[in-house]
């Protein structure tokens, strides 16, 4: 248990509380779920910062960017055989967050057949960023209480929060309250999640820290050390990555199909995180597997997704029809993903024009 407390992040309260049936993740737009608007425990926010710090994660993610930051001095003493190797990895610690517990497992965007499943989580520990199980809860909170106190990396609280503060602070109390009603039952229900779950720990130190630094060093010859010091480079670059979507897709970027909401869409993000940066789009239609109406245009994610699917490892991807994509545009869009002469449009041509789309599908 020491050991599974050491490699988590985020403060170690669980959530509880009965699961409602009205509370389980919506196909629709995470606006229409019931937005809670105030603090239930107002004395969260007057009590002293130093008493709402989780310092126990604080000093396992400032140790680890240190460290970090430190191995690149290291670089130079690795063989570029193990440079791409480490390469591939950081690679696949992406995918199988982006793949894996983002679009499979929270919100169940397709069906992966037990191999592929299996392959997805265990390259998840080596992300190391908590086991499938608490990685999906929050983000099912985040979804359905979207930049509100309830929403575990609440955009509203600041850049520097909803990138690496609410992993360094205790959660809000409205978090807690809101996130005991999600219905994680399928989590639970999975084999291999639940498996991902009892052995989470020693996973991480098996396919986070050995692997890459034993393969490399009997494959390549590299020093140990180089090698091991390398892992908390791969781990601040992926942690950072993944982060990037719940901050800065939240604060910057155009809003082609949902004008009223924080999420935006991020070219770079999208680079970074193996195409989650499209994020406008992902809140909007949160069940699509692609994550996008671009198919595979900077989306390593659902280019992954499409190959298993070639091989048989992948089926029932869920989509979203052009026509129900061009008709949310048209209504709630900002206008930047739409053609010229549709944006010069008034805004009752462009609501007329998207009722004569829903009539004619």
């Amino acid at each position: 248990m020491l050991l599974l407390e050491v490699l988590r992040f985020g403060h170690r309260d669980w959530y509880s509380g009965e699961i409602c049936k009205e509370d389980r993740p919506s196909d629709n737009n995470n606006s229409a779920a019931k937005q809670p608007s105030v603090s239930f425990v107002d004395d969260y926010f007057k009590a002293p910062l130093l008493h709402r710090v989780a310092w126990g994660c604080s000093m396992k993610l400032i140790v680890i960017h240190i460290l970090g930051i430190y191995s690149l001095v290291f670089l130079g003493h690795v063989s570029w055989s193990t440079l791409a190797f480490q390469f591939v990895y950081l690679v696949l610690s992406g995918l199988s967050v982006t793949a894996g517990a983002h679009r499979l497992w929270t919100h169940r965007s397709y069906k992966a057949r037990t191999p592929f499943r299996t392959f997805l989580m265990l390259c998840n520990t080596i992300a190391a960023q908590n086991d499938i199980y608490e990685w999906c809860r929050d983000h099912r909170v985040h979804h359905k209480f979207s930049d509100t106190n309830a929403d575990p990396h609440n955009i509203d609280r600041g850049l520097f929060f909803s990138h690496i503060g609410w992993l360094m602070i205790k959660k809000h109390p409205d978090v807690y309250k809101y996130g005991s009603r999600i219905d994680c039952s399928d989590l639970i229900g999975d084999p291999v999640v639940r498996f991902n779950m009892r052995y989470y720990g020693w996973l991480v130190l098996l396919f986070s820290f050995g692997l890459p630094t034993l393969l490399p060093h009997f494959l390549f010859g590299d020093a140990v050390l180089p090698l091991f010091m390398l892992c908390f480079l791969r781990l601040t670059l992926s942690f950072n990555f993944t982060w990037s979507v719940n901050s800065f897709a939240h604060h910057v970027g155009d809003r082609p199909f949902d004008r009223n909401m924080k999420p935006s869409e991020v070219l770079w993000v999208s680079v970074v995180a193996a195409g989650e940066g499209w994020h406008n789009y992902h809140h909007t239609f949160p069940h699509d597997y692609n994550c996008s109406e671009l198919g595979w245009h900077i989306n390593w994610t659902t280019m992954l997704i499409d190959l298993m699917a070639s091989i048989g490892q992948v089926t029932e991807r869920r989509t979203i029809s052009k026509a129900a994509i061009m008709r949310q545009k048209l209504r709630n869009g900002d206008g930047t993903r739409l053609p010229r002469r549709i944006r010069e449009m008034s805004e009752k041509e462009r609501l007329q024009l998207a009722d004569t789309i829903q009539n004619a599908a």
